[in-house]
C-alpha cells in the first residue's frame, strides 16, 4: 500500500495531478495498491481561511508516504505568502533537502535548439537553505532611505549532503558532475561550496567532477546540453538551471521535480515544475505530461521502479505518436492526453 496525499493546489495543478492520478491507477498492478486522499489547500483555502493550509496541516501529512503536489501560486495571493504558507514549510519540515530534476529530449518532443543532442541530465538543487533561507528584515520602511537585507545560510552539513547526493547520482549514470559556483562574484558563500565540493570529490574517484561558474554554465547549457550529465548547484543556481534544462527539452510542461527526504525519515513530494499557469487555467489545455512523468518519478521512489519505468514509456510513446498539447506544437486537450496514456498503459 503506498498511501499518498495529493494537494492539487492552483491554477492548473487540479487539472494536471487528476492526470496524474488516472495515469497512476491506470499502471498499478499486483502488488502496487495505491490509496490517495486528497487535501484542497492553496490559495483559494488562504482567501476564506488566512492561511494556505490548516495549522495542523504538516501533522496531517506526516503519516503519507508521498505527497503529490499541482501547483502553488494565484494573482490575488502575492507569491511570497503563498511559496512560504504551503510548499516550502513542506519541504523544510520534512528535511527534503534534495531537489531532483531530471530532462530528457523524450521522443516525440521537439527541442528548441538546432543541435540538441542526446540531452539527458539531471539537476540537483539543494532544496532547504542557501540564497532561499528566510532570514533577513526591512528597516525604514517607505522612506527614501528604506534599506532590504536577505541573507543567504550556508551550513557545512547542508552543501556536504546535496553535494555527496550529486556524487551519489553521477556516479550512477555517465560519471560527470558539474558544480554550479559563482566565487569569482560572491566572496563567502561560493568559495565554502567550492571547498566542501573538492573535498568530497576526493572520495569519487570514479567521477570527473569539475565547477564551473554558473552564468558560464548556463550559455553552455544553450550551446551544448548533450555534454553534460548531472549539475549540482545551491538552491538559486539549482532552481535557475533546472528551468534552462526544462526548456531546453522541449517545454517546461514536460519535466517533473521530486522533493526528496533521501533517509526516508519523512514523506518526500512530486510536482511538475510549471506553476500554477493562471493564464490557462480552467480551460481543459494543460499539458499534463509534467505531472505523469512526476508521477512515475513518485512511484519508482516508492519501491516500484518497474511501474515508474511503464508510466514514462507510455507517456513517451503517446508524444511520439504525435497526441501533444498545444504548448508542444499540437492540438490535444489535457482529457485527451491523459487518454492516449492510459490507453497505452492497458487502462
Amino acid at each position: 500500500m503506498v498511501r499518498v496525499a495529493v494537494i492539487g493546489g492552483d491554477g492548473i495543478g487540479p487539472e494536471v495531478v487528476r492526470a496524474g492520478m488516472r495515469v497512476m491507477e491506470a499502471a498499478a498492478d499486483d502488488p502496487l495498491e495505491l490509496r490517495f486522499t486528497e487535501f484542497e489547500w492553496g490559495c483559494e483555502y488562504y482567501l476564506e481561511h488566512g492561511r494556505m493550509m490548516p495549522e495542523d496541516g504538516i501533522e496531517r501529512l506526516r503519516g503519507f508516504d508521498e505527497i503529490y503536489l499541482g501547483a502553488v501560486g494565484w494573482p490575488t495571493v502575492p507569491d511570497h505568502v503563498s511559496l512560504w504558507g504551503l510548499l516550502l514549510p513542506i519541504r523544510r519540515r520534512f528535511d527534503q533537502y534534495v531537489n531532483l530534476r531530471p530532462a530528457r529530449l523524450l521522443r516525440g518532443v521537439e527541442s528548441p535548439l538546432a543541435n540538441p543532442g542526446n540531452l539527458d541530465v539531471t539537476v540537483v538543487r539543494e532544496n532547504t537553505e542557501g540564497e532561499y533561507s528566510d532570514s533577513g528584515g526591512r528597516i525604514y520602511k517607505e522612506t527614501p532611505h528604506e534599506i532590504a537585507v536577505q541573507e543567504s545560510i550556508f551550513t557545512r552539513r547542508g552543501v556536504e549532503r546535496i553535494v555527496r547526493y550529486g556524487f551519489e547520482e553521477a556516479k550512477g549514470r555517465r560519471g560527470l558532475l558539474v558544480g554550479a559556483t559563482k566565487s569569482n562574484g560572491i566572496s563567502i558563500t561560493m568559495p565554502f561550496f567550492d571547498e566542501i565540493f573538492n573535498e568530497v570529490a576526493r572520495e569519487y574517484p570514479e567521477v570527473e567532477a569539475s565547477l564551473m561558474h554558473a552564468d558560464a554554465l548556463a550559455a553552455r547549457l544553450v550551446l551544448d546540453p548533450a555534454r553534460f550529465d548531472v549539475i549540482v548547484g545551491s538552491n538559486l543556481f539549482g532552481d535557475l538551471l533546472s528551468e534552462i534544462t526544462a526548456a531546453v527539452s522541449g517545454a517546461i510542461g514536460i519535466a517533473p521535480s521530486a522533493n526528496l527526504n533521501p533517509e526516508g525519515a519523512f514523506p518526500s513530494l512530486f510536482e511538475p515544475i510549471h506553476g500554477s499557469a493562471p493564464d490557462i487555467a480552467g480551460q481543459g489545455v494543460a499539458n499534463p505530461a509534467g505531472a505523469i512523468w512526476a508521477a512515475a518519478l513518485m512511484l519508482e521512489h516508492a519501491g516500484h521502479p518497474k511501474t515508474g519505468g511503464r508510466i514514462l514509456e507510455a507517456l513517451e510513446e503517446t508524444l511520439a505518436s504525435g497526441i501533444r498539447t498545444r504548448d508542444l506544437g499540437g492540438e490535444a486537450n489535457t482529457e485527451e492526453m491523459t487518454d492516449a496514456v492510459v490507453e497505452r498503459l492497458g487502462g
